[in-house]
C-alpha cells in the first residue's frame, strides 16, 4: 500500500511540473507570440480568456504540487547540508513560480509576457535543480 501512495505521490507532482510549467512555456513560446501581430483591441480579450482557461489549471498543479512536494520531503527524511541548500534554493524558485503564475493569469496584466519569461526560467531552472536532487538522492 506504501509502494502505491509513493507511485501516486510522484505521478501528481510530476503531471503537476508539467501542467504548471508546460502551460507557461507553451504561453509565453507560442500564444503570446502568436496574439501580437493582433490588434490590441482584438488582442487584449484573447489574452484575458486564455489566462481565465488556464487559471484553474495553474490551481490545481499550485495543490498537486503542495500535497505531492509535502510528502515527497516528510516521507524522505535524512539527507545532506549540500541537499537542503539546494532544496532551500529550490524552494524560494518555487514560491516565485507559484506567485506570478497566479499574476499572469489575472484578467488585466500589461506585464503578462515578461511574468511569463520570469518564470519559465525560474520553473526550468527548479526542473534542473530537481533532476540533480534525485540523482544525489
Amino acid at each position: 500500500m506504501a509502494e502505491a501512495l509513493n507511485v501516486i505521490m510522484r505521478w501528481l507532482h510530476i503531471s503537476s511540473v508539467v501542467t504548471l510549467i508546460g502551460g507557461i512555456l507553451f504561453g509565453r513560446l507560442v500564444v503570446w507570440p502568436g496574439l501580437q501581430p493582433l490588434a490590441k483591441d482584438a488582442r487584449e480579450p484573447l489574452e484575458r480568456a486564455v489566462a481565465g482557461r488556464f487559471r484553474p489549471l495553474v490551481l490545481a498543479a499550485i495543490g498537486g504540487l503542495l500535497i505531492s512536494g509535502l510528502y515527497n520531503i516528510l516521507s524522505n527524511p535524512g539527507h545532506t547540508p549540500r541537499y537542503h541548500m539546494l532544496l532551500g534554493l529550490k524552494m524560494l524558485l518555487v514560491l516565485h513560480v507559484f506567485a506570478v503564475s497566479v499574476l499572469v493569469t489575472q484578467p488585466r496584466n500589461e506585464r503578462r509576457g515578461r511574468m511569463m519569461t520570469g518564470t519559465l526560467i525560474s520553473g526550468l531552472v527548479i526542473i534542473a535543480i530537481s533532476a540533480y536532487l534525485r540523482r544525489i538522492f
